[in-house]
């Protein structure tokens, strides 16, 4: 994991392989931001003549290298886009300090030690710029010929082309003795640790993550983090009748399991649920994918790896919460022994379901979780899934879509989505698309109308929520598996999606603000 220190050295005198400032667009051209006063001077007051020269405009995101000036410590000035400036007054946004640092840091790839100088205007600002750099400081090498990075801990997976990623940052003008400064960059450090975990996860390559080995990997995470855990087994699953567990797991040598994982606080007053669709590889089963859909469904088990990545956060903050995480890990598969299409399965609640796809799948397993989740009664249970394709036509592939049985509680869970930077949308439950899943021989089907599919399945999914309790549905099917080129702290492969949001909302209802 990437070091992380406080300096109040100046970006002059600051000894790093690098030093990182911001520069803004403006209307002639590009322009320092704050904190790249002293480089600027450096230059001779001409650092953005400089940079102009060398084709920056100050465009988000942008990245240009140069060598530095005389009366730098440091041997190389990288220049990250801002933007545009912020009007008299104002400040850059979070997520805009929280890309540029992510990008800086992944054009810093290989390098040991960068000092940031870019605008912390208080102690927000600081933990944005600390997230993004450590967002952006990530590689997973394990299945490379030369081995996982220094940095990994025995056992860790941790991409970057298979170099290593940026060994340390020093935050500058980070205030270390300030306490909110502090307490901002360490809780940086266990959010980007854990965002990590998740990425590993889902990045690792399904012939060596199954629901087997994933139990062992909460296992030991409850062991080192002082967190219950239980796993229930194939055995215990046909005890237990989870039949949606079972059924999709059937096709698969590797057998289903579910896990309990929790955090748990003596002054805890409420009590969060969180359920994740942990599909290890999802072939379609026998409704097999077409051709060209299978190369990355090692990532449907993201909502899983949120969930884990969550709880464990909860624990190392000491959140004065309960966090419960309920992994559904299977593994969706065609062979004799499969689910058929037409088959009818009968779900830990006692409800019957036709299935009419077995490509629909994660709602199954979801199904039997949020059932088992419901009967602990929690304050509220989250679900999170890379649920459907239809979600990712609806909003594309960096935002994922909310759902739920209260529009206030789906209204705050947006808001503190867009809080934390990750993008997101409220999306309607329609009552008339219930009826399409009638079904003529089961109390319900696993498909509906196509059209509104990704609201069809969290219709579904609604049906195994116990009475009266908030429940909200996050479908983070499009940007849970970045397959285009990388941008500002996000890598080609799994990003880690909703673990920022899963977290500040364990945060707020620690804090008494959810009610």
């Amino acid at each position: 994991m990437t070091a992380l220190t406080l300096s109040t050295s100046s970006a002059a005198a600051a000894r790093a392989d690098a030093v990182v400032v911001g520069v803004a667009k403006g209307a002639k051209g590009p322009v320092p931001a704050t904190g790249a006063e002293a480089v600027d001077e450096a230059f001779g007051g001409k650092l953005a003549a400089v940079l102009e020269t060398l084709g920056a405009t100050g465009a988000e995101g942008e990245v240009t290298k140069l060598p530095a000036a005389d009366g730098l410590k440091a041997p190389v000035v990288l220049a990250v886009g801002l933007g545009a400036a912020p009007a008299k007054g104002e400040t850059y946004g979070n997520e805009t300090l929280r890309r540029a640092a992510g990008s800086a840091a992944r054009a810093l790839n290989g390098t040991k030690k960068a000092a940031f100088a870019l605008p912390l205007e208080d102690a927000e600002a600081a933990a944005a710029v600390s997230e993004g750099a450590l967002f952006g400081a990530y590689a997973f090498t394990a299945f490379r010929s030369d081995g996982a990075p220094a940095h990994a801990k025995k056992g860790a997976k941790g991409g970057n082309g298979g170099s290593a990623p940026l060994a340390e940052v020093a935050l500058l003008g980070g205030k270390p003795r300030d306490k909110e400064f502090k307490a901002a960059t360490e809780r940086a450090l266990v959010l980007a640790a854990e965002i990590h975990r998740a990425r590993d996860l889902i990045n690792t390559p399904p012939n060596a993550l199954d629901p087997k080995s994933f139990a062992a990997e909460a296992q030991a995470a409850a062991k080192e983090f002082g967190l219950k855990v239980e796993v229930l087994d194939e055995k215990a699953l046909k005890k237990g009748g989870y039949g949606g567990l079972l059924g999709v797991g059937q096709g698969s040598d590797a057998p289903p399991r579910l896990v309990r994982i929790a955090h748990t606080h003596a002054k805890a007053t409420k009590t969060l649920a969180l359920v994740g669709k942990g599909i290890t590889y999802d072939s379609g089963g026998i409704s097999l994918k077409p051709a060209g859909h299978n190369e990355t469904m090692k990532c449907d088990m993201s909502g899983a790896a949120a969930v884990f990545a969550t709880v464990v956060a909860a624990a190392r903050l000491g959140l004065e919460v309960n966090v419960t995480g309920w992994l559904a890990l299977a593994e969706n598969m065609p062979s004799g022994n499969a689910t058929r299409p037409g088959d009818v399965l009968t779900m830990y609640s006692g409800k019957t379901v036709e299935v009419l796809n077995t490509d629909a799948e994660g709602r199954l397993v979801l199904a039997d979780a949020l059932t088992r989740a419901s009967e602990e009664e929690p304050d509220a249970i989250i679900d999170v899934a890379t649920l459907t394709g239809a979600m990712v036509l609806a909003l594309g592939n960096r935002t994922f879509g909310i759902m739920a049985n209260d529009d206030a509680f789906r209204t705050t869970i947006h808001e503190i989505a867009e809080e934390v930077g990750e993008q997101s949308w409220p999306m309607p439950m329609p009552a008339e698309l219930r009826k399409g899943m009638d079904s003529p021989v089961a109390d319900i089907a696993n498909m509906g109308e196509r059209m509104g599919g990704g609201l069809v399945a969290g219709l579904f999914l609604k049906e195994f929520i116990g009475e009266g309790i908030p429940w909200a549905h996050l479908d983070i099917a499009g940007p849970a598996f970045h397959e285009s080129a990388p941008y500002g702290y996000t890598h080609k492969g799994g990003t880690g999606s909703s673990v920022r949001t899963l977290l500040r909302l364990a945060e707020r209802t620690a804090s008494g603000d959810l009610g």
